[in-house]
């Protein structure tokens, strides 16, 4: 199991842990949502539970529940910038359906 964050993402994050002045990493999640069933959960972490799965990207811890796991297993976090848009973008291999506007998905 693994997951992972392209250098952009991660240098992103590294400027907003900064900017914030504290946090051990990045929690990464999904919860029950959106018109296709779920949608990604993504926070800053101030500590690492006992349960939590831990992987290292690009120097930047990325924390996942147990729970999660199963569903974002082999998902690259990525960001991106589009004219004027800009936001993170999740490329998970499990993906079996996604709705249209992108916020949900389904595995």
């Amino acid at each position: 199991m693994a997951l992972s964050m392209t250098k952009t993402a991660a240098t992103h994050i590294q400027k907003s842990l900064t900017q914030r002045g504290k946090g051990v990493g990045l929690r990464l999640g999904v919860k029950t949502n959106g018109c296709s069933g779920m949608a990604y959960l993504l926070e800053f972490a101030d500590k690492i539970e006992e349960e939590d799965q831990v992987f290292e990207s690009q120097g930047i811890k990325i924390i996942v529940d147990p729970k999660s796991l199963i569903y974002i297993d082999g998902t690259e976090l990525d960001f991106v910038r589009e004219g004027l848009n800009e936001g993170f973008q999740f490329n998970n291999p499990n993906i079996k359906n996604q709705c249209g506007c992108g916020e949900s998905f389904n595995v």
